[in-house]
């Protein structure tokens, strides 16, 4: 196995054994924390590189990587519209929510909002990534409660030199991104604005309903040398939510650093948020609508990390580390003359280790326990995994605790409340996966249980409530696959069947929300032109089942140019052929993104 960890002789020559007979030559560290190879991990790891990030339509990150099947965000839209809150990433069908069921890391920094867990997508610059991995599946055994239904990690670009990439088009959106790094600095920016479109379908519109329009901007500095690295980020967006009252607005401050010290890995961030976000109840005609609710939510978080690796004896490779972190957060509220403010603070430490073994060149056999210790709780997650040639197989728990935003922090979504719940237990989750690979695909099979699932459960009319559900299951099946059809033109699709249930409570036999049984996806690259598919099963929004939301296929092409040394000319079309996607019913049908263009300019050296 290829664990660049160590000089051992015993170890290399076993690695020259086993590298001989892999197809794969992606680099991953998400899955074990080590560089490895894709094809050395039992993990269902997707890879999307800087290429493929470059050839695709999607003006941010999170719409980028729709092209992975099974990952979606609380409802269909991305982040060009959708209220931050509903960003919260989800996996293989885990069960979607405000919070993210998986965690989303920069260079192994966490970008997961302290306070609520959602991301902020364009935090990261576009023209700073190399690549974007994507580990579907359980990973607290190595990364603690957010990672509970997997790992959305960005690599950075490490190499000198020189990218910007600018274009404007439909809906007067404009973006640019940027990233320029010598010997020891760094300097990366990334911009949007865009006025959106009416949210709401086009037979239930009133003369409330207006364009969302939203505009971000980050800018990060980074110094480093060959050990170290120190990084200043600011990020700032401002939105409007689809009726002239309802909008929000946050700003990110954030200070992070590192250090790889052989075999010793440091991090370290911290971090201060402020976010702003009013409510409306709108007339049962759309005609007008009425302030109901302002929110001030200021969070601030530190953490840190430690982890250190070691080959031992020819054949196994030894990871161990410590993570700490604390958030404050405070939902502050004004409903007409009435403040009211409701927070806490959470502190987590947790201790893992994981003991990778080459039994033979051919068998691989993975251990790991983490434990975490979170508000006078305790969690024990263990992971088993077997990779034996091109067959693998896990076992695992998992876990997530509640956010400070679902403790404490109400929302409204059209005219439904739904309403904090400070008595929620942890999520807790078991699964299990059966791998398999050949050449140029991989299918993996997965069973996995949820329980003390927190959901927005109906408690009345127009009224919800987070509560724990009880259990629910998840089961399916995944497959990836890429071809290498000719000398320029390559293929790949992506395919997820997964049915998602709850099996006890009053709920019980119902489907769990926001999960389609079906996802398909496709690519085709051919040269400078790249074309994304996807399609979407029906799904329900809500716990009831009574909300259903129709299923939908998208179509992207992104084409470039080149006009002179360096200078490329971009093109992209997403939705070309102007499917309706049905992003929230609530009961009022609100839209994703309809048919748009750009034009742009890339220069890169």
């Amino acid at each position: 196995m290829r664990v660049i960890v160590s000089r051992s002789p015993g170890l290399l020559s076993i690695a020259a054994f086993v590298l001989a007979q892999l197809v794969s030559e992606s680099i991953t560290v998400t899955a074990t924390r080590t560089e490895t190879r894709i094809a050395d991990t039992p993990a269902s790891v997707v890879v999307l590189s800087k290429e493929t990030l470059d050839q695709t339509a999607a003006p941010t990150t999170d719409d980028a990587l729709r092209q992975v099947a099974g990952f979606t965000l609380f409802r269909r839209a991305g982040s060009r519209v959708a209220n931050p809150t509903t960003q919260g990433v989800t996996l293989r069908g885990a069960g979607a929510s405000g919070a993210s069921r998986a965690l989303v890391l920069d260079d192994g920094v966490p970008l997961n909002d302290p306070f609520g867990g959602w991301v902020y997508w364009g935090r990261v610059p576009r023209a700073a990534l190399d690549r974007v991995e994507v580990l579907r599946g359980g990973g607290s055994d190595l990364y603690g409660s957010a990672a509970m239904g997997g790992v959305v990690q960005f690599i950075r670009r490490k190499s000198a030199g020189v990218s910007v990439d600018v274009s404007a088009g439909s809906e007067q959106t404009a973006t640019a991104t940027l990233f320029a790094a010598a010997k020891h600095f760094t300097l990366a920016a990334d911009g949007l604005t865009t006025d959106g479109f009416v949210l709401v379908r086009s037979d239930q519109r009133g003369a409330v309903d207006v364009a969302a329009d939203s505009r971000h901007a980050t800018l990060d500095l980074t110094a480093r040398n060959n050990v170290a690295f120190l990084r200043s980020s600011y990020y700032r967006e401002s939105r409007g939510n689809g009726t002239p009252l309802q909008v929000n607005d946050t700003t990110i401050r954030q200070l992070a650093a590192g250090a790889d010290i052989g075999a010793l890995l440091l991090r370290a961030y911290g971090s201060e948020q402020d976010y702003f976000q009013t409510f409306s109840t709108v007339a049962a005609d759309r005609s007008s609508e009425h302030l109901t609710l302002e929110q001030s939510v200021p969070s601030r978080a530190l953490g840190g990390s430690a982890q250190w690796t070691r080959a031992v004896r020819d054949r196994h490779v030894l990871v161990a580390g410590l993570d700490l972190r604390t958030v404050r957060g405070t939902s502050d509220e004004l409903r007409g003359e009435t403040r009211a403010a409701a927070g806490g603070r959470q502190r987590t430490a947790a201790l893992y280790v994981e003991d990778l073994f080459v039994v033979t060149p051919k068998l691989t056999v993975t251990s790991g326990l983490r434990a975490d210790y979170w508000s006078n709780e305790t969690q024990l997650n263990p992971r088993v995994s077997v990779l034996w040639r091109s067959f693998s197989a896990s076992a695992y728990t998992a876990f997530r605790a509640p956010t400070l935003n679902e403790l404490y922090r109400g929302f409204r979504v059209g005219n439904i409340d739904t309403l904090p719940n400070a008595e929620l237990k942890a999520e807790n989750f078991t699964g299990f996966e059966l791998g398999g690979r050949a050449r140029n695909a991989r299918v993996t099979l997965f069973w996995s249980a949820l329980t003390n699932t927190i959901a927005n459960v109906t408690i009345a009319p127009n009224v919800r409530e987070r509560r724990n559900l009880g259990r629910t299951w998840s089961r399916g099946i995944e497959l990836d696959a890429d071809w290498q059809l000719a000398r320029d033109l390559r293929a790949s699709a992506g395919f997820l069947f997964v049915d998602a249930t709850v099996r006890e409570g009053e709920l019980r036999g119902k489907r769990v929300p926001q999960v389609p049984h079906n996802q398909l996806t496709a690519q085709l690259q051919w040269r400078t032109v790249g074309v994304q598919t996807r399609w979407s099963a029906s799904q329900f929004d809500d716990d009831r089942n009574e909300l259903p939301l129709a299923g939908y296929f998208v179509a992207d092409v992104f084409a470039s140019h080149p006009l002179t040394r360096g200078v490329d000319v971009t093109v992209a079309l997403e939705n070309i052929f102007n499917e309706d996607i049905e992003v929230n019913a609530s009961p009022v049908v609100t839209l994703g993104q309809p048919r748009a263009w750009r034009v742009g300019l890339r220069y890169a050296r």
